[in-house]
């Protein structure tokens, strides 16, 4: 069941695909449906995503792609497609997403979702990531890409020039895949655990802080294992 602004953006989002050959922009989406924020469209897209009506390409730009459309009815629109909770899931912890929406889609709160945190991670000299049992933080859902997410504590002031700052939660995509370039949480020797950017050479990774006064660390590839990729931060003010 989508409700009626789900169903007005996807018929917006197709026909403009239709045209154009490109997505809308957030602001043509919100003057399209004739709401005061982008935060609202966010909600409604991830709404849709959910319920597998529509997909993200996240590494380009105004990437939407219209997976179906639902059949017409009259009044509320209707699908065959059953929405169940998302649930992200960080390491072995998993939690079900606990969502909080505005009740009217013309708020400008955002939805959020409860991920589960893991201690404090050095921006700096690697220190262990502690889990931190039953710990858990809200955060935005336009924060997060698809898959299974854990956030971090950062300490240390070795990726400043990045834009990450002692303090900040880093929202983290789990997984052993990154590509070059990409900040990760990189676990070395199995025992000590750091936020860097990744970089590899031959059999050889490369741990680069974003402050000048920190060394690169170089590694063999064997030591070195990802355990994910910073897709977002949270910070408090």
């Amino acid at each position: 069941m989508l409700t009626r602004k789900q169903h007005q953006l996807l018929l917006y989002i197709d026909d403009h695909l239709r045209r154009t050959g490109f997505s809308p922009s957030f602001d043509e989406m919100k003057d399209a449906l004739g709401l005061r924020s982008k935060s609202g469209i966010h909600r409604l897209i991830s709404a849709l995503e959910e319920r597998e009506f529509l997909r993200r390409h996240h590494h380009r730009a105004r990437a939407l792609e219209v997976l179906r459309l639902p059949h017409m009815g009259t009044g509320a629109e209707t699908s065959t497609a059953e929405f169940s909770p998302a649930v992200l899931s960080g390491k072995d912890m998993a939690f079900e997403g606990k969502f909080a929406e505005a009740e009217n889609e013309n708020e400008a709160a955002p939805r959020s979702i409860s991920l589960p945190l893991y201690g404090r991670i050095a921006a700096g000299l690697p220190i262990e990531a502690l889990r931190e049992q039953g710990s858990q933080i809200d955060v935005p859902v336009s924060l997060l890409t698809n898959g299974e997410h854990y956030a971090l504590t950062v300490t240390g002031d070795s990726m400043i020039e990045a834009g990450i700052l002692d303090g900040d939660t880093a929202i983290i995509r789990q997984g052993e895949l990154a590509e070059n370039g990409q900040i990760v949480v990189a676990l070395i020797d199995n025992q000590e655990v750091t936020l860097k950017r990744l970089r590899r050479k031959g059999a050889m990774v490369a741990l680069e802080a974003a402050n000048p006064e920190y060394e690169t660390r170089i590694l063999p590839a064997d030591r070195v294992r990802i355990q994910g990729r910073l897709v977002g931060l949270y910070r408090h003010y």
